[in-house]
């Protein structure tokens, strides 16, 4: 019982009460439900005669309710019955006797007890099946074994769109038949045949109340039979669960979208994919147009857009396949010539729903271009969304109807908004990137090399792939003797900081090689820079790069690189972890000498077609410990090809072994063109989209003759002072060079002079005729010379001041036997055969 304020409130069907009287009329059962109707327990009436409960005449008369003896009203079950409670007043019920076996005790009587105006079993029935055909929001249809139409409630008839009158004994494909009638029956057959209902299956459709819109329902089907097993029909139960399904596949694509929308960092693949996404689910047309700084990563100002901002077009798609998907092409500027909703949206920033467009709208008519193609696919509905992320506003998405979806509705302008929020995000984030990306390339692009030096020693070519990464680079170098160093490194890290990381290596690199250091003292320098960059300069603490002894001048003229990976471990800002390949050729005696950081390899092809992949000593990348650095060196033959590349040329191999395969194989057989060598290893390499950054440098070696060459051994004694003059002007002769007689001679007689007072013993002199005219002497001794500045009385000490004003540069490299001391001269009009 429940109550409500102070009353207690009886519920409309109560459990009835059951006592059995014996055919004497005396009580032999009491139930408990009859206690609580009238108050005596088992023991005070069990064994009395029933007449005891009966009220007097003089109470009846008194009590309300039906009189004793009453059939009640029409659906009320048993006759009306006064009997008297055991608090003295008196109780109106409704009774029902039923025999009952007595088990050989002689007949006795069942009597069913409640309080008048209880509803019985049969009277809820009646009620509930009423209620399912006058006011149930479920449809109802019953059949007939035939499927022939027996009736259906007036939900059912809201479904349908169709009058009772009309439907009634008719099957459903004679009264339907567009509207999913076939597979209806099918099911209905199912039920009748088999007698297991058929439990939420969907039907789809039009149907003839509302044949504009698709409605989805979950129809349940199952058999009637009567209390003897005979089939006397089958019933379906249908709900419209357009609503509900919607609301799935809302979900269903907003959960997609997290998916599919973003997967790059391209602003106009990021419009596709939202454009791909909502066609045809949400719209039979969608049109995504973006502001040019969106498209170029350029700085947006925040806030409504003006309206004479350029907006192109970045994506569009549409359910029509014999007509291009948009009235403007990818890239395309997308105006509105008329204030119209799209200038709408953009100014105040909101979404923005029209149901229902017309023919006669100004703003379509004034539209040459985007009206033209509405009015030919007769648009009904459009929605516009304003792609907006923290108030900066990067487009506008625009959703076209004009198929069989329906006019947009609101529950379609909060879904297309949330894509709208999600793909802004996206494309902001490729905004960015697109801005940090052409920083990182125009800081790239400033620190690299635009064209290699011409040099006598090589031939070279090189390539970049820009992929984003920044931090690749190649290099040829100009070194003293005609000699030539060729570089491939690659710093650590991506983006700005590791191009600003490789613009350091790169510099540090240029001006070490200046002091024509052998290749592993070159790295060893490089090495400490990056320490002290990176703020360690303790190799103690550090676990720093230990000399191991191993033989630094290991030849390797016929060793191939093992094939193990090149990855080059974490990135950090100061170039811990860089790699790089450092090699020096001479020309003079074909003579390679090689130094690496990291798994740096050089790809040698030999003139005779075979390729050989050579690696110097192993050494850890830049700034990691590890043993110190070692050098090779091999011989070379007159037109070898030297290939030097970072590890992004072979990113698209997880086995790098695989990858150098591919790569000596075609070097096997290389195209006459350097720079179509190049061309070739980055096509056939790289993927179309490669990850990181690569380049790639090949050179072609070259031998300087004995007619370009010229050395002698001089004793260490000043008389050959004048000796050593007119070998060189005698040489400068056979060479047409007499114009520069008296500048070299006075180079090489200070020099010669400098060597035979300072140093000892071997005291050689060679001059080298490429595009420069170099002059060398070479002594006995490690002692580095130096520039003096003496007084106007001094009477010595100018030697080598007039040779740093004579010579377009000088400079000393060191040997094993000593040093030496190098000038060069420009030669105005080098001969052709040197061009």
């Amino acid at each position: 019982m429940a109550y409500g304020g102070d009353r207690p409130v009886e519920p409309a069907v109560q459990t009835w009460a059951r006592v059995v009287v014996d055919a004497r009329g005396v009580l032999t059962e009491w139930s408990a439900a009859a206690e609580r109707l009238l108050g005596y327990v088992a023991s005070d009436v069990v064994g009395r005669p029933a007449a005891v409960l009966m009220a007097t005449a003089d109470e009846a008369d008194e009590a309300e309710g039906p009189a004793p003896g009453d059939k009640g009203d029409e659906g009320e079950e048993g006759a009306a019955i006064l009997l008297r409670h055991r608090d003295g007043r008196t109780v109106s019920c409704r009774l029902s006797v039923h025999p009952e076996d007595g088990d050989g005790a002689g007949p006795r009587w069942a009597v069913m007890l409640a309080p008048a105006g209880t509803s019985s079993a049969r009277e809820i029935d009646r009620a509930f099946l009423e209620a399912l055909f006058t006011r149930s929001p479920v449809g109802l249809f019953v059949f007939d074994p035939e499927l022939r139409l027996l009736k259906f409630n007036a939900a059912a008839e809201g479904m349908q769109g169709t009058p009772t009158e009309t439907a009634v004994g008719r099957r459903p494909t004679e009264v339907w038949p567009d509207f999913g009638a076939e597979p209806t029956e099918r099911v209905m057959k199912q039920v009748l045949e088999s007698g297991q209902p058929v439990i939420s299956f969907e039907k789809r459709g039009r149907p003839p109340g509302d044949p504009g819109q698709e409605h989805i329902y979950s129809v349940s089907a199952f058999r009637l039979e009567d209390a003897h097993g005979r089939i006397l029909g089958v019933a379906d139960a249908v709900v419209d669960v357009t609503d509900r399904h919607r609301a799935q596949e809302r979900l269903a694509l907003l959960a997609e979208a997290g998916a599919r929308i973003g997967t790059t960092l391209d602003v106009v693949r990021t419009a596709q994919e939202l454009a791909d996404l909502a066609v045809p689910r949400l719209a039979d047309t969608a049109a995504i147009e973006v502001l040019e700084p969106t498209l170029l990563g350029g700085e947006i100002t925040p806030g409504p857009v003006a309206g004479d901002v350029v907006l192109r077009r970045a994506a569009s798609r549409s359910r029509r396949k014999e007509v291009p998907p948009g009235v403007y092409e990818v890239g395309e500027v997308s105006t509105f010539p008329f204030a119209g909703p799209f200038t709408r949206a953009l100014r105040d920033l909101r979404p923005l729903l029209v149901s229902r467009l017309g023919p006669d709208s100004e703003w379509i008519r004034a539209d040459p271009v985007r009206g033209r193609r509405m009015l030919e696919e007769k648009v009904h509905s459009l929605m516009l969304i304003p792609l907006v992320v923290r108030d900066l506003p990067l487009g506008l998405a625009a959703f076209y109807r004009w198929g069989e979806l329906g006019p947009f509705r609101e529950d379609d302008l909060t879904l297309a908004t949330e894509l709208g929020r999600r793909t802004s995000v996206c494309l902001d984030n490729a905004r960015q990137y697109v801005r940090e990306r052409d920083a990182l390339l125009s800081l790239q692009r400033s620190l690299l090399p635009h064209e290699l030096p011409d040099q006598i020693g090589v031939e070279a070519a090189h390539q970049y792939v820009h992929a984003g990464s920044g931090g690749d680079w190649v290099d040829v170098i100009p070194l003293s003797g005609a000699r030539v160093a060729l570089v491939a490194g690659r710093a650590a890290g991506h983006g700005v900081h590791a191009a600003a990381a490789m613009g350091r290596l790169r510099a540090a690199v240029h001006t070490l090689s200046d002091l024509d250091l052998e290749p592993d003292e070159l790295l060893a320098r490089v090495d400490d820079l990056v320490f002290r960059l990176a703020g360690d300069d303790s190799r103690a603490g550090a676990g720093g790069r230990a000399d191991t002894g191993a033989d630094k001048d290991a030849d390797v003229e016929a060793r191939p690189g093992p094939g193990h990976g090149d990855g080059v471990g974490s990135g950090h800002v100061d170039g811990i972890g860089s790699e790089c390949l450092y090699l020096v050729y001479d020309p003079v005696s074909r003579r390679c000498t090689m130094a690496g950081a990291g798994h740096s390899r050089l790809v040698v092809r030999y003139p005779n077609g075979s390729v050989t992949t050579l690696e110097p000593p192993a050494a850890e990348p830049l700034g990691r410990p590890g043993p110190s650095f070692g050098k090779a060196e091999l011989e070379l033959p007159e037109g070898a090809l030297l290939t030097l590349h970072t590890p992004g040329l072979l990113q698209a191999y997880e086995d790098r072994a695989a990858g150098l395969t591919r790569l000596e194989g075609l070097l096997a057989r290389p195209p006459d063109s350097l720079s179509e060598t190049c061309r070739l290893l980055t096509d056939s390499l790289l993927p179309e989209q490669p990850p990181e950054d690569a380049a790639v440098l090949v050179a072609r070696t070259h031998a300087l003759g004995e007619d370009r060459v010229a050395a002698w051994d001089l004793p260490s004694d000043p008389a050959v002072v004048s000796t050593a003059r007119s070998l060189v002007a005698h040489q400068l002769t056979s060479w047409g060079l007499e114009e520069e007689a008296f500048t070299t001679e006075l180079i090489v007689s200070e020099l010669v002079t400098n060597a035979i007072r300072y140093a000892s013993a071997p005291i050689r002199l060679r001059m080298i005729r490429d595009r420069t005219l170099t002059c060398e002497v070479s002594d006995g001794s490690s002692t580095a010379p130096r520039v003096r500045h003496p007084r106007a009385t001094d009477e010595g000490g100018r030697g080598l001041l007039l040779v740093a004003q004579f010579a377009e540069r000088w400079g000393a490299r060191y040997t094993a036997e000593g040093k030496t001391v190098w000038a060069e001269q420009k030669i105005d009009g080098a001969p052709d055969d040197l061009v």
